[in-house]
């Protein structure tokens, strides 16, 4: 046992939210030590999820587009991909992007301790390191920044190394030849896209109706089309009923409509059906935090906790579990520790889907006014209409707005088609600064760009959208109009 120190801030986690709220604090003046089982800062989103996955699907990309490349005349032989060196260069950005976290922790002065943190009590925490050696540390206040897992594969489920779930997928040690993935939410549909892109036939199952529930109908029936022609198969309202293992793979047997009655078999399996968080096994106990019954730490708009001297932010809070929400509930943690007036208010979080196309939206969608008896009006741009997607050969995206039908103020955005996560931040932008459609029609967009797919949605809005015609709604003056 080492001699028990110090800290004014400990944060418990040093992926996306924790590092923000370190950063944020010691910019504030206060004393901080940043603690997590790694070597370096990134938690699952640099290590495990985000990085590693986004650098996959690039690769996906560089294929897709030079199999497509024909349709401008150009061929290129059938590429091959090098698996070994696959995996060095997705370890290699994984490196340097946390390698730089650490020296970022070193030039602010923030102590950095790799190992695992639990509470004895509300203000001090036992630091276990990987050799078993243990150390005390005395805080003022914690911030718990523990994030999620991948909740586990169910009974249903057997136990088999060709079972994956994200993390083992990422690992990509081979490409198998038949895939099935189940869940057709955000997590499958990506790693579905690699794979695929890759040359498995990937099967996708999905228990709702539709793919990636909850996300606007508009939208996903772009990615949806997209989707049908570069996989084997998608398979709605469909379960899996079992899965054993068979001679060179595993067979299943599914539920549902389209569904065989006989199994089918597959190299590997891959289960995506949500993330836990992880508030067990960092002694929560001995504190006064308050769970829900599915875990999830109870915070305020100021991330505290039930107990005063602990804070809590990231996927530990619930829904949407996100790098960058995290992000940004850390840097409010880190405000409020230091004693300023805060709040984590967003009137917009952006979700982006990195698949091809990718799909990306904020704020009030169509499908939550109606759930809410909320009266909107909506206007929708095809990217058929668009010069730029035309330059690109991609015309399937659709740009979407949801607008009050009072003050045509923007209360929405969604967008489907090539770099949506990239365009998607101006309509966060619209939504927090309560811009109008005439505002963001009147701001004059370069053309040709698919930002300019935004521009002409809200123009839409009114009825004289240039590139697409419309039957024009009755006159009257547009809000913000002088």
């Amino acid at each position: 046992m080492t001699e028990q120190a110090r800290t004014r801030v400990a944060i418990i986690g040093g992926g996306p939210g924790g590092y923000a709220a370190a950063f944020m604090a010691n910019d504030l003046g206060l004393d901080v030590t940043l603690i997590d089982v790694e070597k370096n800062p990134g938690g699952v989103c640099l290590y495990r999820g985000c990085i590693p996955s986004k650098a996959f699907l690039h690769v996906a990309r560089i294929l897709t587009e030079a199999r497509e490349a024909a349709y401008w005349g150009i061929a290129f032989d059938e590429p091959k991909v090098d698996l070994n060196r696959l995996r060095e260069s997705k370890d290699e950005v994984v490196k340097r992007m946390t390698g730089g976290l650490g020296q970022l922790c070193k030039s602010r002065k923030i102590k950095y301790i790799q190992g695992r943190a639990s509470f004895e009590d509300s203000r001090t925490l036992s630091i276990i390191h990987d050799d078993g050696a243990t150390e005390r540390l005395e805080t003022d206040y914690t911030i718990l920044a523990t994030g999620s897992r991948p909740t586990p594969l169910s009974e249903l489920f057997l136990e088999s190394p060709r079972m994956m779930d994200s993390t083992a997928a990422l690992q990509m040690e081979d490409i198998p030849r038949n895939l099935l993935v189940v869940g057709g939410g955000y997590i499958g549909l990506e790693l579905g896209t690699v794979y695929a892109a890759m040359g498995s036939k990937v099967t996708i199952v999905e228990k709702e109706s539709t793919l990636l529930p909850g996300a606007d109908p508009d939208l996903v029936e772009v990615l949806h089309k997209r989707l049908e022609p570069f996989v084997e198969r998608i398979l709605l309202n469909t379960s899996v009923a079992s899965i054993k293992e068979a001679r060179g793979g595993l067979a299943v047997t599914l539920e549902g409509k389209e569904a065989e009655n006989k199994p089918a078999q597959f190299d590997r399996v891959l289960v995506c059906i949500g993330r836990r968080p992880n508030s067990s096994g960092v002694g929560l106990k001995n504190t006064r935090v308050s769970l829900t019954d599915g875990g999830l730490v109870e915070v305020d708009a100021q991330r505290r906790t039930k107990d005063p001297y602990i804070y809590a932010i990231g996927d530990l809070t619930g829904e949407p579990m996100l790098a960058h929400k995290a992000s940004h509930e850390g840097r409010v943690a880190a405000e409020s520790i230091a004693g300023q007036r805060t709040a984590f208010e967003p009137n917009a979080i952006p979700a982006v889907v990195f698949t091809d196309p990718e799909v990306a939206w904020c704020g009030l969608m169509e499908k939550e006014a109606e759930a809410k008896g909320i009266e909107v009006k909506v206007a929708r741009f095809p990217w058929a209409a668009s010069g730029r997607a035309a330059t690109l050969n991609r015309p399937e995206g659709l740009t979407k707005l949801i607008t009050d039908p009072d003050t045509e103020q923007i209360l929405g955005v969604g967008i489907a088609g090539t770099g949506a996560g990239e365009l998607i931040s101006e309509g966060v932008l619209a939504v927090e600064m309560g811009a109008t459609a005439y505002d963001v029609g009147f701001t004059i967009h370069p053309h040709p760009t698919l930002g300019e797919t935004i521009m002409e949605t809200a123009d839409l809005i009114f009825g004289h959208a240039a590139h697409v015609h419309q039957s024009r709604p009755e006159p009257r003056e547009a809000a913000g109009k002088e």
